[in-house]
């Protein structure tokens, strides 16, 4: 766990604050004011990844962005579960403890499932969706065959399945503190102009040790062991997103996540979105691309909230009741 007050050399100057609601302290950064945006990283990132897009937005938005159990400055709880499942009751506990509504979600990595986690539970919080190299898992029929085909052909996925056959993975995501740039280039971080001590330090620090590490270890034997739990939407559910307006922004250098087995899957669930793809950008969009993320995000806020602003109420209640 990071320090709370830990900047990095002023890279995330964000006020930290905690949220007990999930049973632990689990960090989050809440700035400015306006329609909420909600930034969700997956594995083995932070916060520290949305810092550009936090410094953008909060001048017109409140942006939060939590760390997840395990990750960041939240707290690694021992006896805790580290699945799909518990991180999604865990974001449950915080918008509901925080009060938040008419949500924007931006999903990174596995931040993906977990906001459609909490879509599939309370879609009448959500306005609309951003995928980030962010899976969108909500109940779509080919949604197994995708995830097995692109684990066949990921340096990662490959990776996590010989480690646990062979009994290291644990062992090997315990120095995660020492390690953390092979684990991020083997998932297809591109960007090497950002590679100093600082931004080292920043991503490493969240592992100073094998126990601290159990949020990114939890993650990757998830997918060894099946243990991941998919929310899975009912039918109002599917309705109420699929008339969301959404936007994929997919870097297509990603070695983790194929956007020829995503993209598919985001479309379907969102038939209203809009797909952009980024070449030469890798997993970690937001630290390769961070200008063209930043301003496609900004453009989509600017032009979803005007449609959203000019509907009908009853639609809008409509929605929310859904």
């Amino acid at each position: 766990m990071i320090a709370a007050h830990e900047t990095f050399d002023g890279t995330f100057p964000y006020r930290p604050h905690f949220s007990t609601a999930p049973g632990f302290p689990l960090h989050y950064v809440d700035e400015g004011a306006g329609p909420v945006v909600l930034c969700l990283h997956g594995e083995p990132t932070w916060g520290y990844l949305f810092r550009d897009l936090i410094r953008r937005l909060a001048p017109t938005h409140r942006v939060i962005a939590p760390d997840h159990m395990g990750f960041g400055k939240s707290a690694t709880p021992a006896g805790r579960g580290y699945r799909l499942q518990d991180h999604v009751d865990n974001l449950e506990a915080l918008v509901l403890d925080l009060g938040l509504r008419q949500l924007t979600l931006v999903l990174h990595d596995f931040g993906g499932p977990v906001g459609m986690g909490l879509a599939a539970r309370r879609p009448d919080l959500i306005a609309r969706v951003v995928s980030v190299n962010g899976p969108t898992p909500f109940g779509q029929p080919g949604l197994g065959a995708a995830l097995a085909a692109n684990a066949a052909e990921s340096p990662w996925f490959g990776w996590i399945a010989r480690a646990h056959a062979d009994g290291s993975l644990a062992a090997v995501l315990g120095e995660l503190g020492h390690t953390i740039l092979s684990i991020l280039k083997l998932n297809g971080f591109q960007n090497n102009a950002l590679i100093t001590d600082t931004w080292l330090a920043a991503y490493g620090a969240a592992f100073p040790s094998r126990a601290e590490a159990a949020g990114a270890i939890g993650w990757a034997e998830g997918f060894a062991t099946g243990a991941h739990t998919f929310e899975t939407p009912g039918g109002e559910a599917r309705a109420a997103l699929a008339a969301l307006p959404a936007l994929a922004l997919w870097g297509t250098a990603d070695r983790t996540l194929a956007a020829r087995h995503f993209l598919p899957l985001f479309a379907e669930a969102f038939p209203r979105g809009r797909i952009v793809e980024l070449p030469g950008v890798g997993h970690y969009s937001p630290e390769d691309a961070p200008d063209a993320v930043g301003d496609l995000v900004q453009r989509f806020l600017a032009e979803t909230e005007t449609e959203t602003e000019t509907k009908p109420e009853t639609e809008t209640k409509a929605r929310g009741a859904a």
